[in-house]
């Protein structure tokens, strides 16, 4: 089934959400298409505000944040990441940019993926779906004993 994962507790499906923070509106056409035709389900902002008053409602029901950094006026890419972050530890994130990549080792947050725009669809989808895997494994993982 498109944009589902299987459940753990059986036959039942959960969609795979996103959510997807982009200001410029044809690209966040073109990589919300993207990412649908790849199985996933976005709910996209279009500027920062947004993306935080989406995190705020429930962050704990996106799989993933995908974000662009400059995104015009406060808050940009870092702080929607970090803020996920905040409300979800493990959050995965990718950050998409075209001139910001120099600075995502110290403002990115841990374990996140930068992406160079401009990129090809596979680019995005291997490091979301890489992001969500580890993600996972981490969450299943048995605790470390000492």
């Amino acid at each position: 089934m498109r944009g589902s994962l299987p459940s753990q507790w059986g036959d039942s499906m959960t969609p795979t959400l996103l959510m997807l923070v982009e200001d410029e509106a044809l690209i966040l056409v073109d990589v919300k298409d993207s990412l649908n035709d790849a199985g996933f389900e976005v709910v996209a902002a279009h500027d920062g505000k947004q993306g935080i008053a989406e995190l705020d409602a429930d962050a704990t029901r996106f799989k993933a944040v995908i974000t662009d950094i400059q995104l015009g006026d406060e808050p940009d890419g870092w702080e929607i990441g970090r803020h996920a972050r905040e409300l979800v530890p493990d959050m995965p994130v990718v950050y998409m940019s075209g001139g910001s990549n120099r600075d995502w080792s110290s403002k990115g947050v841990p374990d996140s993926v930068m992406i160079a725009k401009p990129f090809v669809a596979a680019q995005l989808i291997t490091a979301v779906a890489t992001l969500i895997t580890n993600a996972d494994t981490r969450r299943l993982a048995p605790p470390e004993t000492p």
